[in-house]
């Protein structure tokens, strides 16, 4: 008995490891690049708030969270973010290809979901960072990309990326 327990748990740890491998080669597969001057390119969210990323990552890391309100996983990461911004933490959405604003706050109103968005509504921006995912997370430090994934991510995750980033 014992020793069906332990074969099972190292199995376990095995396929838990190598999942976490895979996980960790499609997100550098997929990762986003930065464009030239990312940092210092005006932004402004639909609050009509001219941001810059330089600036906004200056202080504490930023989470910048690419969805979109026709993405079907973004309706389980949307929630989340809100939760880490309504907790402190930095964050900036970036609305892809989701309409204009007055879509997008509606959509956002109806969900009861407030954080700060840049509308993308032709896909510019996230071209400009090749985004090719929906939902797609960046965590900036200082200006700097220090953490990308794409695809579902928990809140733990998130919180974890932007925990490494404070201290690194």
């Amino acid at each position: 008995m014992v020793s069906k327990l332990r074969r099972w748990l190292r199995e376990g740890v095995f396929f838990l490891l190598l999942l976490a491998g895979g996980m960790w080669l499609m997100d550098a597969w997929r990762a986003p690049q930065a464009p030239t001057a990312f940092d210092s390119t005006p932004l402004y969210t639909l609050d009509g708030e001219r941001v810059t990323l330089a600036a906004l990552s200056e202080e504490e890391p930023l989470l910048i969270y690419f969805w979109a309100t026709w993405c079907g996983v973004c309706r389980y990461t949307t929630p989340d973010v809100a939760r880490l911004q309504a907790q402190g933490e930095k964050v900036l959405t970036i609305a892809l290809r989701s309409g204009d604003e007055q879509t997008i706050a509606r959509w956002l109103a109806r969900k009861g979901i407030s954080f700060p968005v840049v509308n993308d509504a032709n896909g510019a921006l996230s071209r400009s960072w090749d985004i090719s995912v929906t939902p797609t997370l960046i965590v900036l430090s200082k200006g700097q990309v220090v953490s990308t994934t794409s695809g579902w991510t928990s809140y733990w995750g998130m919180r974890l990326r932007l925990g490494w980033a404070k201290i690194s």
